[in-house]
Parts: C-alpha cells; sequence; structure tokens
C-alpha cells in the first residue's frame, strides 16, 4: 500500500468512526423519551382534568404519555391495552372498569411493562402500586355532606354508572355506613351491603341504588323515575362525576329543587355552578389533576428501572376536598389553573 493510499484508508476509517458516535449519542438522547400510556374508564370531563395533570406531568418528567379513553366500557378498554402491547409501550396506568374480571389483563401487561392502577383499584392483579383517593373514606365524606344538608333525616336515592368497579363499592359503602351511622370500616375487607333493598336506621332511608352504565340517557331517567316513583324523596347523590349534573337536571325540570337535596362527586361544572346557586349542597373532589400527574411521574421511574418512586404500602393516596358554598371560590379559581397548567 502507498503511503497515499494508507493515508487516505486512515481518513475513511477516522470518518467512519465518527458518524456512527454521533449516530449514537443522537438515538441515545432520543431513547431516554419514553412512551407511556394513561387509560381511562370511560368518557368524561372528569378525565380531562386528569388529562391536564398528564400532560403537566409529560413537560416536567420529559416523557411521552398517550391518553385513551374507551366509550364502550370493557370491551373497548380491553381492546386499547391489547394494541398498546402490539405497538410496544414503556409503562401503563390504568382505571379497571371491573377489578376483578380484569386481573388477567392487568398482570399481562405486567409481564411485558411496568403497570400502576388509578382512580379504580385491581388490589389482587400484579400492578405496582394504585393512585387516588380511600374511596370508602370519600363515601363517608359524601355521607356527612348528606347529614348537613338532611339534618332532620329522609329518603335517600344513590346513583351511580357502574357497581363492576371497586371504586364505586367503595363509596358507595362509605355513603351509607356515615349515612345510617355505623362504625367506621377499616383495612382492606370492606362489607358491603347488597344492592336492591333498602336500608334504613334512625331517621335515613337509603332507597336504592340506580345503575347507568355510562349511558347518561339512562342516568337522567334514573333520576327522573325515581321522583317519580318516590314522590317524597328528600336526597340524591350521584356517585360518579356526571350523575350529580343529570340529577340537577331532572329536579330542575321536575320543579323539586327546593326539596330535594343533590350531593356529588368531582368537580362538573354544572355541580359547581348548582354549587353557588344554592342548587346543590356540596360535593366531593377527588383532585384528578394528580391521578393523572403522579401516574406519570411513577410510570417514568418504573420505565427506567428506578423503584424508589413507589409509595409506601403501594398506594398513593390523593387528598379529597369537600366544597361547598363557603370554599366554592377558593376551589374553582385552583381548579382553573391546573387544568391551565396542562394546555
Amino acid at each position: 500500500m502507498t503511503p497515499s493510499s494508507l493515508l487516505r484508508t486512515l481518513l475513511t476509517a477516522t470518518l467512519l468512526l465518527a458518524i456512527p458516535s454521533t449516530a449514537l449519542l443522537v438515538h441515545a438522547e432520543g431513547a431516554k423519551k419514553k412512551k407511556i400510556a394513561y387509560v381511562t374508564n370511560g368518557v368524561d370531563p372528569f378525565w380531562n382534568t386528569a388529562k391536564a395533570g398528564v400532560r403537566a406531568a409529560e413537560k416536567e418528567f420529559g416523557i411521552e404519555c398517550e391518553v385513551l379513553m374507551p366509550p364502550k366500557g370493557i370491551v373497548d378498554q380491553k381492546r386499547m391495552v391489547e394494541s398498546l402491547l402490539a405497538r410496544g409501550i414503556d409503562g401503563v396506568a390504568i382505571s379497571p372498569i371491573d377489578a376483578k374480571n380484569q386481573v388477567g389483563l392487568i398482570d399481562q401487561i405486567a409481564e411485558r411493562c411496568p403497570v400502576i392502577t388509578h382512580d379504580s383499584d385491581a388490589p389482587d392483579s400484579k400492578r405496582q402500586c394504585f393512585v387516588g383517593m380511600n374511596n370508602y373514606n370519600a363515601g363517608r365524606a359524601a355521607g356527612r355532606l348528606v347529614k348537613e344538608a338532611l339534618p332532620k333525616g329522609g329518603k335517600i336515592m344513590l346513583f351511580v354508572g357502574r357497581l363492576e368497579q371497586l371504586n364505586a363499592q367503595q363509596r358507595r359503602q362509605g355513603v351509607i355506613d356515615e349515612v345510617l351511622g355505623r362504625p367506621l370500616q377499616t383495612g382492606t375487607q370492606i362489607r358491603y351491603d347488597t344492592a336492591g333493598k333498602s336500608l334504613t336506621a334512625g331517621v335515613y332511608t337509603i332507597i336504592d341504588t340506580r345503575t347507568d352504565n355510562f349511558d347518561y340517557a339512562r342516568a337522567k331517567a334514573n333520576a327522573q323515575d325515581a321522583m317519580a316513583r318516590i314522590p317524597d324523596l328528600d336526597g340524591m347523590v350521584g356517585l360518579f362525576a356526571y350523575n350529580a349534573p343529570l340529577c340537577l337536571e331532572a329536579a330542575r325540570e321536575a320543579g323539586k329543587l327546593g326539596h330535594i337535596k343533590i350531593v356529588s362527586f368531582d368537580e362538573a361544572t354544572a355541580v359547581l355552578e348548582g354549587i353557588r346557586a344554592g342548587e346543590v349542597y356540596g360535593t366531593i373532589s377527588q383532585q384528578p389533576y394528580y391521578y393523572g400527574y403522579h401516574s406519570v411521574r411513577i410510570l417514568k421511574g418504573l420505565a427506567n428501572g428506578d423503584k424508589s418512586v413507589l409509595p409506601p404500602g403501594g398506594f398513593l393516596e390523593v387528598p379529597t376536598v369537600e366544597v361547598r358554598k363557603a370554599n366554592l371560590e377558593d376551589f374553582w379559581g385552583g381548579l382553573k389553573k391546573m387544568q391551565a397548567a396542562g394546555q
């Protein structure tokens, strides 16, 4: 090999070594941005606030998060999860629609990537933690609002989307136990009253629990039917975000806003306006912004192999806020700021 050809060979080798090193650097930087998914249990404005928390955390922690809202329940949720796994994903936060019957699905996710639950738990699955409120205690807080609104007692109907969800079961039982003056249940094994029968203690009667499977027309019809069947109905409690707004519509149309006291969960605009107008007594906010925010934060850590992000005991409890007319404006102002942070 001549000196000139040797020189050309060395220069070529140097260039070839330089190009891969730059490409590897770009690839390494790109590889740092993990992709995760935040899966809800349905479509509702409630989840828009959680989504704002997701977007804020996305920016803060440098991660990409796909938000999926199944419009048709458990079948859609399963399809969405299976699509995520087929495409490849670095972590999943899911709100189980049917905790008992979705253990297999959640365990299937766990075999492929870190999985956590939010809003509603599936404690028998291989999820690594749960992010949400203590639903039983939140139910008791709603029960306190009922007793404040109806201090002399009365007949009360509960409304909820599904009772297959663990959060709905716990929330409902908390309301029942508080209103009927029962002792606080602690621990993981809660005793549930069977739906479909009337429960009475002292001056309070809980007539029944009506479900609607996230069908808004049916939810409103449930409220209308309850008022028609029980002319002396005194209170309606909406356990899911959309229930109380539809109860409010039905009561307004029936001319019963002055008589029927409404207690809600979450922070639907119609509910907050109703509290301001004196048409809704109060609501229990779960602060869903933090469901989204902390789910992303935890999954980012787990995707990078950092288990220190896991909360003690596998439960990151997001505190609830009891919203009444007295603290409505402060709460609403804070909510708007959180929602704006996710833009």
